[in-house]
C-alpha cells in the first residue's frame, strides 16, 4: 500500500555534471541546494546580491549581472549607522559606505564572469510579494521608487505592499531568459518554488502568491527549450505534505525534507556517473569532519593516512573536482 502520493520525476535529457559551472539565485532553499551541491564539490557560485525571494529582484540581479552593473555611494542608503543597498541582503551592508560598495561591485563582476562562462542556472522563486519605497521613505533621504530586495528592516512604513500579477511575472521572466541566453547561448536554467511558507503574508494570501509562480514560471518552460522545471514545492507540500517535515516554526522544511528534495533533485537532474562519483565524495567529505577526541592515538593516525590515500587517488582521477581542503586535513 503506497503510504505517499509519489511524482513522477523525468530524467533531464541533459543532466548536470561535475564539469559543469552553476549559479543559483532566489529565496533561502536556493541556498539549501547550493550548499549541497558545494559540499559535493561541484563548482557553484551562489546568490551574489544575497538571498531574494521575490521574481522582480531575482531578475534585476540577474540583469546587473550580465551588464554588469556598477554601485557608487549614491546607491546606498544609511539606517541605524549601517550603509545598505536596496538591491541586496544585509550581508553586504558596512558601517563604511566605500567599503559596502567594494564588496558589492567585487561580487558583481564575479557573478558576471561566472555567468558568462556557467551551464547551468537555478532560480528559486519564494514570493510574488513585492514592497516598494513610498513617498514618506523619499522624506526619509531614500530616491527610489520601485521594489526592493531587502527591506533592512527599515520602518514598515517606509513600503506599500503589492501583489505582483501573473503577466507581469511572465514580462518579467521572459526579459529575463531573452537577456540570459543572448548573453550565454550555452546557458540551460533550471526553475524551481520555494516550498517555504511565507507565512507572515497570511496562509491564503501565501498560496495566491506560489500559485502566480507556478503558473509564470510554466509558461517561460513552455516557451524557452533551454529551461526547465524542478518540483521542490511540489515535493514538500504533495508528496511529504506532514508538519513532522518542517521546523519548528512551522514554515521551513527541516533536514529531512531538505535531504529527500535534495535526493530526488539529484535523480532527476544530475547525471548518473555524478551520482555514483557523489557518494565517493560524500564518504570523503564526512570523513574529513571528523574531530578525534585523541588525535596522536595510533587508530587516528591510521584514520588519517586511509583516507588521504583513498582521497589523493581520487583526485588524481578526476582532476576537476577540488580536494585541497580534505587533502591538508587528511596529511599526516
Amino acid at each position: 500500500m503506497d503510504l505517499i502520493l509519489n511524482i513522477d520525476l523525468k530524467k533531464f535529457a541533459r543532466p548536470i555534471t561535475y564539469t559543469n559551472k552553476i549559479m543559483l539565485v532566489g529565496s533561502c532553499f536556493t541556498e539549501h541546494i547550493g550548499n549541497a551541491l558545494s559540499d559535493l564539490k561541484f563548482p557553484v557560485l551562489q546568490n551574489p546580491n544575497g538571498i531574494l525571494f521575490g521574481p522582480d529582484s531575482v531578475c534585476k540581479s540577474l540583469l546587473s549581472y550580465i551588464e554588469p552593473a556598477k554601485y557608487t555611494v549614491a546607491d546606498l542608503f544609511q539606517l541605524n549607522e549601517v550603509w545598505n543597498s536596496w538591491h541586496h541582503h544585509s550581508r553586504f551592508s558596512n558601517i563604511n559606505a566605500t567599503e559596502a560598495v567594494r564588496i558589492i561591485n567585487d561580487s558583481q563582476q564575479k557573478a558576471h564572469e561566472f555567468l558568462k562562462s556557467a551551464d547551468w542556472l537555478i532560480i528559486t522563486l519564494g514570493s510574488s510579494f513585492s514592497y516598494r519605497l513610498n513617498e514618506v521613505a523619499d522624506l526619509a533621504g531614500s530616491h527610489l521608487k520601485e521594489g526592493v530586495a531587502n527591506c533592512h528592516r527599515a520602518p514598515s512604513k517606509w513600503f506599500d505592499k503589492y501583489l505582483l500579477e501573473i503577466e507581469e511575472i511572465i514580462a518579467m521572466l521572459d526579459n529575463c531568459c531573452n537577456r540570459l541566453l543572448a548573453f550565454n547561448p550555452g546557458l540551460k536554467l533550471i526553475f524551481t518554488i520555494s516550498p517555504v511558507r511565507h507565512i507572515r503574508d497570511g496562509v491564503v494570501e501565501n498560496n495566491r502568491s506560489k500559485a502566480r509562480l507556478i503558473e509564470a514560471v510554466h509558461h517561460v518552460i513552455k516557451k524557452f527549450d533551454a529551461a526547465e522545471y524542478f518540483p521542490a514545492y511540489e515535493l514538500v507540500i504533495d508528496v511529504l505534505r506532514d508538519y513532522r517535515f518542517y521546523d519548528i516554526d512551522m514554515v521551513h522544511p527541516n533536514y529531512a525534507a531538505t535531504e529527500f528534495v535534495m535526493d530526488k533533485f539529484a535523480d532527476a537532474c544530475i547525471d548518473d556517473e555524478t551520482k555514483q562519483l557523489m557518494e565517493e565524495v560524500r564518504k570523503i567529505v564526512i570523513a574529513s569532519r571528523h574531530k578525534a577526541f585523541q588525535p596522536e592515538t595510533k587508530a587516528h593516525q591510521q584514520f588519517l593516512n586511509a583516507h588521504f590515500e583513498k582521497t589523493r587517488l581520487l583526485q588524481e582521477k578526476y582532476p576537476f573536482l577540488d580536494l585541497k581542503q580534505e587533502l591538508t586535513y587528511f596529511s599526516p
